[in-house]
């Protein structure tokens, strides 16, 4: 559990930096940024998982796919959800929807929540149930105030809640299955880094670029990557409250770059600010009940220790 939570911080942190990374990209549009994100990924992300010891899900994949050959469709799917995530991740800061894009995030968590506990039968704490009734009343008001919902916001949270749950129905909700996700989309990438007008020359003009789009490899294999070993170690339900912290710093960083937090708006954002504040209290509470479990173990253990050494005296 503690390992997973670690996972879903850093990808978070990760996610959050990217935000403003996107920046820096700024001779690229969002299409070339795609594609140059995927292709500086995938050596990254092998790396990654050299390190983590997950190459063999590639190849157990692979087996796989060659026993029933009708994996490889599902892995289009999965390919597909995740790609077009990962592109609209880029594009919403790009071109000023970054608020749009968070509060997709927002709304995922919910999802996810309401997928573990229908499909997983997966269940809730006092505390959980508190965060999920804050985050519902936080994006209930904003249906509420728009009167719709954008479709950044609907894309973001059905198209990531139906591949996480599409991955674990195929189990390859593992590095493996994202390394074949991106090996997949990879001849997309490679044409999307072609469009425009001499976009080679762009690097030629900024040299700075190729460090830049390397940086933007290492970024999203640490993100992703952790991301996808997160939902891994932790049931559906404390994975999709966890990832309201990824919202939260989106949401700052969209701020940050310009974007403004209307007041009517600002009762959207408290309460899942809120949420996101419970869930940070009960993991310090139990982190705590941890450590004291820990040491009253300790005491006992040496307790029994002196109690035997004393009886072997006796």
């Amino acid at each position: 559990m503690v390992k997973g939570i670690a996972y879903s911080v850093l990808a978070s942190i990760t996610f959050g930096v990217l935000y403003f990374y996107t920046q820096l990209l700024g001779a690229l549009d969002s299409e070339q940024t795609f594609g140059w994100r995927i292709i500086a990924t995938l050596p990254v992300l092998t790396l990654f998982m050299w390190f983590s010891g997950d190459l063999v899900h590639i190849k157990t994949i692979f087996k796989r796919i060659l026993a029933k050959p009708t994996l490889l469709l599902f892995l289009m799917t999965t390919s597909v959800l995740t790609s077009a995530q990962l592109w609209l991740f880029l594009w919403g800061p790009m071109h000023g929807r970054g608020l749009q894009v968070s509060l997709g995030y927002f709304l995922l968590p919910l999802v996810l929540v309401l997928a573990g506990s229908f499909l997983y039968g997966e269940k809730l704490s006092k505390f959980q149930y508190l965060a999920v009734v804050l985050a519902m009343f936080g994006v209930g008001h904003e249906i509420w105030r728009l009167g719709s919902i954008a479709w950044e916001t609907v894309f973001v949270a059905l198209g990531y809640a139906a591949y996480f749950i599409l991955r674990k129905k195929i189990q390859t909700d593992n590095l493996g299955g994202f390394w074949w996700d991106m090996l997949i989309i990879l001849p997309v990438a490679i044409f999307f880094t072609q469009t425009g007008d001499m976009p080679f020359l762009k690097f030629l003009e900024h040299p700075s670029l190729i460090l830049v789009v390397i940086g933007l490899g290492l970024l999203s294999a640490i993100g992703l990557g952790s991301y996808i070993l997160a939902s891994r170690y932790l049931p559906l339900i404390i994975f999709g409250l966890l990832g309201y912290l990824e919202p939260v710093l989106l949401a700052l960083a969209s701020l940050v770059l310009g974007e403004k937090i209307g007041a009517e708006e600002w009762l959207t954002y408290i309460p899942i600010w809120l949420a996101v504040l419970v869930l940070v209290i009960e993991g310090a509470i139990h982190l705590y009940q941890q450590n004291q479990r820990k040491k009253h173990l300790a005491l006992n253990l040496q307790q029994y220790s002196k109690r035997v050494d004393l009886e072997d005296k006796i």
